[in-house]
């Protein structure tokens, strides 16, 4: 089993180390279970984990806007080239927001929190990493 929720830790290392004010751009590498894993007091109907991220990702896209953040890339992993042996993900998605503090207020926000339980239920694995905007292999 992987990491899909942000631990007290990681998150406090996140705001320790991010761009503050700046804009950053968060790369989702997600790995879905066969089947949702919702808890029984729910209310959703059985999906596959893949369909659970995509009610999560209805719900999301307004409170994404609402922070200023917008979808960059989204695709599907066709193989990963350079990886730990038996290293799996089915997406990975691009998201952009305007700073960290964005970011932060929109996943701390009740209205996030009351969707959220659609990403955990969906995910077996994922890893969610912050960068910064830089310009690689540049003489500057």
């Amino acid at each position: 089993m992987g990491s899909i929720e942000l631990t007290g830790d990681e998150f406090e290392r996140f705001l320790r180390t991010a761009s503050h004010g700046r804009p950053i751009v968060m790369i989702n590498l997600l790995h879905y279970r066969e089947q949702a894993l919702y808890a029984a007091d729910a209310g959703a109907e059985a999906c596959s984990g893949r369909e659970a991220y995509a009610r999560y990702g209805a719900h999301v896209v307004p409170l994404l806007a609402n922070a200023g953040g917008r979808a960059i890339w989204a695709g599907r992993i066709a193989a990963s080239v350079i990886a730990p042996p038996g290293e799996r993900w089915d997406d990975a998605v691009l998201i952009e927001y305007p700073s960290n503090a964005a970011f932060v207020g929109m996943v701390t926000s009740s209205a996030y929190q009351m969707i959220a339980f659609h990403r955990t239920a969906a995910l077996a694995d994922s890893r969610l990493i912050a960068s910064e905007t830089t310009v690689p292999f540049s003489d500057q």
